[in-house]
């Protein structure tokens, strides 16, 4: 991912607990607890840089003294932290998450101070590694083979200026773009390193790219309409095949995620031969169980992705891209308009029950 983090190991520990004073049953007093604050511009990269040791330890609580007989909490440490981060035990057993900026989660919590309880004596701080794992949060995540066109659909429809190339894997990290539309509406659009064929066996990129699409409300597979070749070594795909292998890698890695919204831009439409190619297409997509046959069994996903919508684009002469845009942005707010109707539908029912 070159400069891109979105996997950090820290170490935590919250501050141990003042003494007691057994003569006159002072109570020192707690150590101070380790927070994760989410905070927006924040990034895992800009931790390490800052805290090279990864290590994060909080203030010890202050003794029992003829003066203070309870003794005052140690200082708290914050970290901040990027929202969109999933903190993990070092088994990787998820035991909280940050979603939005000012969120906080507990992540060490502070020994008790020296009591009667304790003869007098403090206990120390919990004390754990932890995983800080970013997973990007965006509107609408873009799926597809390298060289699709994803970066250069990106920097057509937003305003963010992704490194474009004719070669595969142009994108070694995740680009976020926002479409700004005319009443000042903005959806954010996250562009994610090409799938390739195993990714969901974590080849290539694999689980780096595919953890960043659990967290978009809905999907955009790109593809291109003359097929797709990794290398000389590999087979030639057809658009209709790039799909269907689109789609089992995104099953095999997570069921759930073909449940998401998904619309489906056709690239490349400037090209000979791309008119013909789309009516083909369009056939095999409306009835795929015709053509199956083509695939190996191994590639075939249990599930076919319904699309919402199917674009013809060319991200290189602009056909299709304000269309694209206002299909996204229907797409979300119908999306949001049926969140809201089941949100109404639960108060009711509480409304109900409780009178």
């Amino acid at each position: 991912y070159g400069n891109f983090i979105d996997d950090l190991r820290v170490y935590v520990r919250g501050g141990t607990g003042g003494m007691g004073y057994p003569r006159l049953g002072g109570e020192g007093g707690r150590g101070g607890d380790v927070w994760f604050v989410a905070r927006e511009r924040t990034t895992l990269k800009s931790i390490r840089e800052r805290y090279p040791q990864k290590r994060f330890i909080a203030g010890t609580g202050a003794n029992s003294s003829v003066k203070a007989l309870k003794g005052e909490k140690g200082k708290d440490c914050e970290v901040h932290v990027p929202p969109g981060i999933s903190v993990l035990c070092d088994d990787g057993t998820q035991i909280g998450e940050l979603n939005a900026a000012g969120e906080r989660f507990l992540a060490a919590r502070g020994g008790l101070g020296g009591s009667l309880a304790t003869n007098f004596l403090p206990c120390k701080g919990q004390r754990r590694i932890v995983h800080l794992d970013l997973k990007l949060i965006a509107d609408v995540g873009l799926v597809g083979f390298p060289n699709a066109g994803k970066s250069s659909l990106l920097s057509k429809i937003s305003h963010a200026k992704p490194e474009i190339a004719n070669y595969a894997f142009t994108t070694v990290q995740p680009e976020l773009g926002k479409i700004m539309y005319a009443d000042y509406k903005q959806i954010s659009v996250a562009d994610l390193p090409g799938l390739i064929e195993g990714a969901h066996a974590n080849k290539g990129m694999g689980h780096k790219f595919l953890k960043h699409v659990e967290r978009t409300k809905q999907l955009l597979l790109v593809v291109d309409i003359s097929g797709f070749q990794l290398s000389i070594k590999t087979r030639f795909r057809t658009a209709f095949e790039t799909i269907l292998l689109l789609t089992k890698e995104l099953e095999l890695y997570k069921e759930e995620l073909l449940t998401k919204p998904a619309l489906l831009a056709i690239n490349k439409m400037d090209l000979p031969c791309a008119k013909d190619n789309l009516s083909e297409l369009i056939k095999q997509l409306q009835n795929p169980q015709d053509f199956l046959h083509l695939l190996q069994e191994e590639m075939i996903p249990a599930n076919t992705l319904e699309f919402k919508d199917i674009i013809p684009i060319s991200t290189y002469t602009g056909e299709g891209i304000e269309e694209l845009k206002a299909r996204i942005r229907k797409c979300i707010d119908e999306e949001a308009e049926q969140e809201n109707e089941e949100y109404r539908k639960k108060k009711l029912l509480l409304l109900q029950t409780s009178v």
